[in-house]
């Protein structure tokens, strides 16, 4: 009852609650992060919190967890934002009452739901106050007394409109293999899509759920988060259940386990068609693809096409990116295509939702 009291306090606050340690480790972080940033509690939990913040502004956050912020404190701009955090003893503290730990002030930080900067400012407003219970220990093995930490609201300096506090609930994330086959699908998004785990693991590399015209696009953003770890913001159609094509705007991330890529984890917030529309104009005035990279290989298909004569013998050529062979029993090489390629994955469609 407490856990559901809170929930859905934190859902009415117009923020997330964020608690910093003097390292600059996220401690704890609300699950309405997901909210305004994009990214899951899970992932920021333990993690620097520098990595979220804009390189201009992280000498003022770090300015922040120190408890004096006059001149006599050295100064971050002085020290690297890697170099540990000045360990304080009892006496040197001012009470934690005290006015002096009171906090209130402005960063930027990475949002992965934003379409213009990719950051967000947000106000922190808050205090310092003792962490304990962490039972640190200094260099000669003897227990470090608690520490102050940053235990902070932090609300977007903008109020959010109604399209966005309208769509803010509708954020899913699923999480993929490497070559996109998906795994799972969390509970808004079997809403939103309408399948459920069973039928979006079927077969196929995922992009079977992707508008054809946006296939080579997606792809390119695909390649983009193998090499760099992150696809950036997609805008794409998905095949909804009801046979609906559903524009959402997703970044994708690969998630690392002892030091290799392990699964890929997409945080998707839908669009209305309007905003999809405005995305797909501005995209046609780049180029569709590049092959400049080694991953993507020039398809060619003597066979014939039924049902896409004119989507595909215009084109002549596709592309078809490499992708680790299908775990599935029952992949059939259609019209002798490769189930795995991009191609492939169009010929599984259905013709009628075009």
């Amino acid at each position: 009852g407490l856990y559901l009291l809170i929930s859905s306090l934190l859902q009415a606050l117009n923020g997330f609650v964020l608690v910093v340690t003097s390292e600059g480790l996220i401690f704890y972080s609300s699950h309405t992060i997901q909210d305004y940033l994009g990214f899951h509690q899970v992932d920021v939990m333990h993690q620097s919190v520098f990595e979220l913040i804009h390189t201009e502004d992280q000498p003022e956050f770090r300015r922040n967890l120190r408890w004096a912020l006059d001149a006599g404190e050295p100064s971050a701009a002085g020290k690297s934002l890697s170099s540990s955090a000045v360990i304080y003893k009892p006496d040197q503290l001012p009470p934690e009452n005290s006015s002096f730990l009171e906090r209130s002030f402005v960063c930027r930080f990475r949002c992965l739901l934003d379409n213009s900067s990719g950051f967000l400012a947000l106000n922190l407003q808050g205090r310092l106050k003792f962490l304990h219970g962490q039972n640190e220990r200094s260099e000669d093995g003897s227990v470090l007394p608690p520490q102050l930490a940053l235990f902070a609201i932090s609300t977007p300096l903008q109020p959010p409109s109604i399209l966005q506090i309208r769509t803010k609930n509708m954020i899913f994330r699923t999480k993929h293999k490497l070559d996109f086959t998906p795994l799972a699908c969390d509970a808004k998004g079997k809403i939103i899509l309408g399948y459920t785990e069973a039928e979006l693991r079927m077969c196929g590399t995922g992009y079977q759920f992707v508008h054809a015209a946006d296939m080579l696009y997606c792809a390119e953003n695909h390649v983009r988060m193998m090499q760099t770890g992150e696809s950036g913001l997609t805008v794409f159609r998905l095949l909804t259940k009801d046979k609906r094509w559903k524009w959402v705007q997703a970044n994708a991330r690969l998630v690392y386990k002892n030091g290799k890529p392990e699964y890929i984890v997409v945080t998707q917030r839908p669009l209305v068609d309007e905003e999809g529309g405005e995305h797909l104009r501005k995209r046609s005035m780049h180029l569709p693809f590049t092959f400049a990279t080694g991953e993507a290989l020039l398809y060619q298909s003597t066979h014939p096409l039924p049902g896409f004569p004119d989507l595909f013998q215009s084109k002549g050529k596709l592309s078809k990116s490499k992708k680790p062979s299908c775990s599935h029993v029952g992949c059939s090489q259609k019209n002798g295509i490769d189930p795995r390629s991009l191609l492939g994955a169009v010929m599984q469609q259905d013709k009628a939702v075009y």
